[in-house]
C-alpha cells in the first residue's frame, strides 16, 4: 500500500523518472507511509492506442473514482 499506476503517452526516461520521484515524495510526506510500502509503475501508451487501452477499459468504467478528469477537479 499504496500502489500507483501511471499510464501516459511516451516521454523520455529522465522526465518519467522525475515525475515518479515527485509522486514518491508526495506520498511519503502526505500519506505518511514508509518507503518500502510504496509501489509505482509506469506504462507508455501510444497516442493512437489511448482510447482503446485507457479510456474505454479504465477511465469510463471508473468515472465515479476519478479525482481529476480531463483537467477538471472532481473533488
Amino acid at each position: 500500500m499504496p500502489y500507483i499506476a501511471i499510464r501516459s503517452w511516451p516521454k523520455d526516461e529522465e522526465t518519467v523518472n522525475r515525475v515518479v520521484e515527485r509522486i514518491n515524495q508526495v506520498f511519503l510526506e502526505e500519506w505518511g507511509c514508509p518507503p518500502q510500502a510504496l509501489t509505482i509503475s509506469h506504462e507508455e501508451i501510444a497516442p493512437e492506442d489511448w482510447a482503446e487501452k485507457v479510456v474505454k477499459p479504465i477511465i469510463e468504467p471508473n468515472l465515479d473514482k476519478m479525482k481529476i478528469l480531463s483537467g477538471e477537479k472532481k473533488y
